[in-house]
């Protein structure tokens, strides 16, 4: 009975490989899924700094109203993204929460943005502010993450440093290297908007 059923799954799934078009598309969204806590390359400290991810690809989901953008973006995206910072020395952990609106990805790799929504008092400067994230997956023990909020900086008109200001799906390379947990990076080719759009 083992041996028939077996034989059964796997003429199945022949079948329907056979019955697939040629060069058919797997319209699955990109996602962004995992936990991870990671390391700084720079300023090694006793801190404990990890992102949750929970992020998918929603096309064409958020219009803008400005000519050209009435139909929302190829790279628009929902989902959520937690950073949690704990402060070695002063014995406490920060949290803020973001909503995901922008996620572009290629194969192990995602850059993604999303506005701060909500936060702890330590960091209630981030309130209403668009962050970035990069995310590279290598496979476990080899993932990598990067943040805009300390590795970037702008000049106004008048030459002045200040925060940069950051424009959806920007952020810089993964500089970060991931210590503990995993990510994974579900990769999805941009795509035209549905017709009638």
């Amino acid at each position: 009975m083992r041996r028939t059923l077996g034989w059964g799954i796997v003429a199945a799934a022949v079948i329907a490989a056979a019955g697939a078009p040629a060069g058919a598309a797997d319209r699955s969204p990109a996602r962004v899924t995992g936990s991870a806590e990671f390391v700084l390359p720079y300023g090694q400290d006793d801190d404990v700094r990890s992102f949750a991810f929970d992020v998918r690809s929603a096309p064409y989901s958020r219009p803008i109203p400005l000519p050209g953008g009435e139909k929302g973006s190829p790279a628009d995206a929902t989902g959520t993204v937690r950073v949690s910072h704990r402060l070695a020395t002063q014995g406490i952990t920060v949290r803020f929460e973001a909503a995901v609106d922008c996620m572009i990805t290629s194969p192990g790799h995602a850059t993604l943005t999303a506005i701060v929504t909500r936060a702890d008092e330590q960091a209630s400067d981030f309130l209403g502010k668009r962050v970035g994230f990069s995310v590279q997956d290598g496979g476990r023990n080899r993932d990598r993450v990067g943040f805009t909020w300390s590795a970037s900086a702008d000049q106004n008109e008048a030459g002045e440093w200040g925060p940069s200001r950051i424009g959806t799906c920007l952020a810089p390379a993964a500089f970060a290297t991931v210590t503990q947990g995993d990510y994974r990076v579900r990769h999805a080719e941009l795509t035209a908007p549905p017709a009638g759009n």
